[in-house]
Order: structure tokens, then sequence, then C-alpha cells
């Protein structure tokens, strides 16, 4: 089964999908990785050179214009549509392309930083159910705080990996612990890092714990 483009309507409909690691007939288990604003799947895709892991297979869907929806992740849901619902459609599609592939949800991974962080934990939370994990590197869940999702769903103890930085000009610390909180409600199995610092980016203790998470699928 060749996997890409993204499928689903708007904006990001028919945009590249990368790929590396195993060929997904002999993988063991997928990660979507979802690059942030202004980056490419070129950019996450390398992710995969650094988690290792040579018996997963490694996608990396691209934005149209670089970018998953237009606002703030904060900014009420309304404003970055039709772009968000494009969004979630494209990644929802991707994860049952790849579980029609053979390789079940409860060993498909959904990675993302920043923007992609926010887009990774968004689809697992419209879509609750048991995956591999969702690994969220800066981000958090997409709404005003009275928008968010209320983790009133059963997520099974899908593994949930949350690491911001303290000072992140980015991401507001209250909303990553709120995500975790959400999550925690559902029945995710929630690690959370806060590193110390302004950094807005991936560092090598979140590279650790990805790698022992995709290790436990």
């Amino acid at each position: 089964m060749t996997i890409d483009r993204t499928r689903g309507s708007g904006p990001h409909s028919g945009q590249r999908i990368l790929t590396a690691g195993a060929p997904i007939e002999a993988a063991r288990g997928a990660v979507i990785t979802i690059h942030g604003r202004g980056a490419s799947a070129d950019d996450i895709i390398g992710l995969s050179e650094h988690l290792g892991q040579d018996d997963i297979a490694y996608f990396a869907p691209q934005a149209a214009g670089s970018v998953w929806y237009p606002q703030r992740f904060i900014e009420p849901k309304a404003l970055n549509q039709p772009w968000l619902d494009s969004a979630l459609g494209a990644v929802h599609a991707l994860v049952d392309d790849i579980a029609a592939a053979g390789i079940a949800r409860e060993r498909i991974v959904l990675l993302g930083f920043s923007q992609g962080a926010c887009l990774a934990l968004e689809a697992v939370a419209r879509k609750p159910g048991r995956y591999g994990g969702a690994v969220g590197l800066s981000g958090g869940l997409i709404g005003t705080s009275g928008e968010l999702w209320d983790g009133a769903d059963d997520l099974a103890g899908t593994p949930v990996l949350l690491g911001c930085a303290e000072l992140d000009g980015h991401i507001p610390l209250s909303r990553v612990q709120e995500t975790a909180a959400r999550f925690e409600k559902a029945g995710a199995s929630v690690t959370t890092r806060i590193y110390r610092g302004s950094a807005h980016g991936v560092n090598a203790d979140e590279i650790e714990l990805t790698t022992a998470l995709l290790s436990a699928l």
C-alpha cells in the first residue's frame, strides 16, 4: 500500500507525505511526525534518525503553506477554520490508512512539535481510544480554556508524553498542565516534563523518553 498524499478535504488535502524507517509491510509500529509552523515534513522526518528503531515506519505529512492553522492554538477554534478541521482530517485519514495497511492503532504514535504537537494531541482527543502513544513536544490542546476537550472519553492507557520549557514564549505552561490533566482524566498514562529555561525546541531528554515509548510498542 502506497501512502504518499494526505486525504480528507480542505486546504491540506493532497499534500505530500514523506516516509522513513521500515517499510510499512515489515514494521512493528508507526510514528506520524507532525511539523511546526513554518517548518516542513522534511524537517520533522529527521527525528527518525535520532529515535532509531529501524523496525518502525515513520510518516510526515506536509501542511499547505507550512502552516496547519493560521492563529495561535489558544485562540477560539473558529478563528482557525477551515484549516484546523482540514488538518485533523488529514491526520485521522493517515491513521486509518496505516491501520488498513496492517498496523493497528494501538501501535501508532502521533508525535508533533509546537503547532504540530498541538495538532497531534488534538487529533487523539477528537478521535479517542487506545493509541501506541501521543507525544506533544512544546504544545497543548487547541482552543480557548472553555473550548478544551473535557477528557470524558476513554484513552485506555495510551502513553502520553508532554515536554515543554518552563518559559516557552509560544506555549503557556498553564495550557500544558491543563492538557495533562485532561488526558489523565481520560485514562491516559501521562508523563509531563517541564524544563528550566526558555528554549523552544526538542531536547535530549525528550528524545530519550520518546525512544523508550517506541521501544515499548
